[in-house]
């Protein structure tokens, strides 16, 4: 059986208010730190909820941070749907959000108004 040798990944350093979500994972290893910046806004189109994450030195999660997200942080979200940074591939006037009440994730017109958080990566 062959094992391998542990790796160590230090935690960032986090400015007043952000919080770690975890490490997100791109084709088997670990790629960046997720990290969650405070606050959020509500009634929100998708091209608003993009330009006030990049407001506050952020982005929108992708989905698959979102999944991260829920599982280890739903307790910061409203049970509510929150944009995602994806555009539905077949029709970019869509796009995904994830929804942190039912934990579904979906896709709706652009133009709806829904909640937004903000996080940053950092590379590991």
């Amino acid at each position: 059986m062959q094992t391998s040798a542990p790796f160590l990944i230090a935690l960032p350093d986090l400015a007043p208010g952000e919080i770690w979500a975890g490490i997100a994972v791109e084709d088997g290893a670990p790629a960046h730190h997720l990290i969650l910046l405070p606050g959020d806004v509500k009634g929100v189109t998708h091209e608003a909820a993009t330009e006030w994450a990049a407001s506050i030195g952020g982005g929108l999660p992708t989905r698959k941070e979102q999944a991260l997200l829920f599982a280890n942080l739903k307790d910061q979200f409203e049970e509510a749907a929150y944009w995602s940074a994806q555009r539905r591939e077949s029709d970019p006037d869509y796009a995904w959000y994830q929804h942190f009440g039912f934990g579904n994730q979906g896709y709706t017109r652009r133009d709806t108004q829904l909640r937004a958080r903000a996080v940053r990566r950092l590379p590991i």
